[in-house]
């Protein structure tokens, strides 16, 4: 049974009369522990499909099915415990809060989450996130002492901190140099080989091809869906350099 399942999803934006079909017959499904790629031109509508898949809007036609069961019969409070539980999402402009400290930053999720974690567990899980990603030294820093590639590194730690099973990143490198680029798509690589979903949304070719898998999209729609068959060897290269 897939992960997540997609038949014929669409989504129409209404402004002022005006109608904007951003996402139109999306038929697809992902497995869990695929490295899914999601590739498009701006306004393809690669953006608009992961939030669709990241429960952060709601198609206007069409089903998704995760885990099996169809998404229309999920309630707010269960979309919202799966957001948090379920899903970690990291953004091209990192969403890290300004004038507060990188344990901050990560505990986020955790106070919002409904396990109720003692004061240990939780800074046992924001350690364990900030090493996976190195940077359990900057724990007491402030965000805006932090590097592009170190905010990233915090924003994926905060992703990570609740123990996702799928990664949502939205352009993760758009903001960075090509090597703190590099450092980024290598964690998640690590990611998905510890078992970690990954799906992906990037207009760059390169970035692309770190995933095992790409999704390429045009005017709304998955005009191509193949293995990345030079994804180890284009990665090595680059990481090498």
């Amino acid at each position: 049974m897939p992960l997540i399942l997609t038949k014929d999803l669409c989504k129409t934006y209404n402004n002022e009369g005006v109608k904007t079909r951003a996402v139109c017959g999306v038929s697809f499904s992902v497995d869990k522990g695929e490295f899914v790629a999601i590739m498009g031109p701006s306004g393809s509508g690669k953006s608009t499909l992961m939030q669709l898949l990241g429960f952060l809007d709601r198609p206007t036609e069409g089903e998704y099915f995760f885990e099996g069961k169809n998404s229309k019969e999920f309630s707010d409070d269960e979309l919202a415990d799966i957001r948090n539980e379920k899903i970690g999402f990291i953004f091209q402009t990192f969403n890290l809060l300004p004038r507060t400290t990188v344990f901050e930053n990560v505990e986020l999720p955790l106070l919002y989450s409904n396990r109720n974690f003692n004061q240990k567990q939780i800074r046992e899980k924001i350690k364990n996130a900030l090493v996976s990603v190195s940077m359990d030294h900057r724990i007491d820093y402030f965000s805006n002492q932090l590097s592009g590639g170190e905010k990233q590194r915090v924003a994926i730690a905060r992703a990570l901190v609740n123990e996702p099973d799928i990664i949502f990143a939205d352009e993760p490198t758009g903001n960075l140099d090509s090597r703190s680029g590099m450092q980024i798509m290598k964690i998640l690589q690590k990611l998905n080989n510890e078992g970690k979903t990954i799906i992906l949304v990037t207009h760059e070719t390169f970035t692309a091809k770190h995933a095992k898998r790409m999704a390429r999209m045009v005017d709304g729609k998955i005009v191509e869906d193949s293995v990345i068959e030079d994804r180890r060897i284009a990665a090595e290269n680059e990481i090498l350099k």
